[in-house]
């Protein structure tokens, strides 16, 4: 895509106020049976990667639970694209930084799909600061609490139901890996979610689930707009040494990857870094 035009909307944003709109709905993609039968649950799988990852598990033949903050008409439209493609989906409302709701959201999706394969983690939260000193108690607490609490919470509760050849997937981000001087508790959050993906590799090795996170450069979603002002939002990610934001859809094929043992049976406390170019080392 092009870099974005000047846009700002209210938290945590609406895929068809963006412009322009992001491609995150897998059109030119065609599934080779990757997943068949398998059960997904995808956090914060309403829109932007999220999205594109559910229709890209569905499109390799995977059922999907997803869940969502309260984007009510983007996750509708996420299942659609789901069922579209002959799986079931099904669609959970509420707020990950509440330890009752992460709980309850395995359990539900366990119900609903009848098991539980592969658990990715993708929701998350960021503010931007221009001082360390205007991250007060309360956003310190809400950035630690959807982004690296709930992914404890989660993982504990879907180990019960997971088995050898259950995958798991964290989404970083390459703030965590270089960190970044306005999302200083983002980057500091997401450095945590990303050793904690290292750390169940290891631990989780022997029960033969494996655990990789992705961790995108920049990418045209509606956190961005949403959580960005608008003079920041022009030209979003022009600093990529592609020069350009990467679309959901670009993305969305590095989960596939790990989530699939035909192609990632060997890979566990990996990260792959799709940045559009810029290059971290290990």
């Amino acid at each position: 895509m092009t870099e974005p035009p000047a846009q700002s909307q209210p938290y945590p944003g609406r895929t068809g106020d963006m412009t322009p709109e992001p491609r995150d709905e897998m059109r030119g993609y065609t599934g080779s049976g990757l997943l068949d039968g398998k059960r997904a649950l995808v956090t914060g799988g309403d829109s932007g990667i999220g999205r594109a990852v559910s229709v890209a598990f569905a499109k390799e033949g995977a059922d999907v639970a997803l869940t969502y903050l309260e984007e009510d008409d983007d996750a509708r439209h996420t299942a659609s694209l789901v069922e579209a493609e002959g799986r079931r989906c099904f669609t959970f409302g509420g707020d990950l930084a509440e330890e009752r709701h992460c709980r309850e959201v395995v359990e539900h999706a366990v119900r609903d799909l009848g098991g539980l394969d592969v658990l990715v983690l993708h929701h998350g939260t960021q503010t931007p600061v221009k001082d360390v000193r205007e991250i007060d108690d309360a956003q310190l607490q809400r950035t630690f609490a959807v982004n690296v609490y709930a992914l404890f919470w989660t993982v504990q509760e879907a180990l019960d139901h997971m088995g050898p050849g259950s995958s798991i997937v964290f989404t970083g981000s390459i703030n965590g890996l270089r960190g970044n001087k306005t999302l200083i508790d983002y980057a500091a959050s997401k450095a945590a979610a990303m050793t904690l993906a290292t750390s169940l590799a290891q631990n989780l090795m022997d029960r033969e689930i494996r655990v990789n996170c992705v961790a995108p450069g920049p990418v045209w979603t509606p956190l961005i707009p949403a959580t960005f002002d608008a003079e920041r939002v022009e030209g979003f990610g022009g600093q990529a040494p592609m020069g350009r934001p990467a679309d959901p859809d670009e993305i969305a094929p590095s989960y596939v990857f790990f989530a699939a043992n035909r192609q990632s049976s060997y890979y566990t406390g990996q990260t792959l870094v799709p940045a559009g170019g810029e290059i971290h080392p290990g």
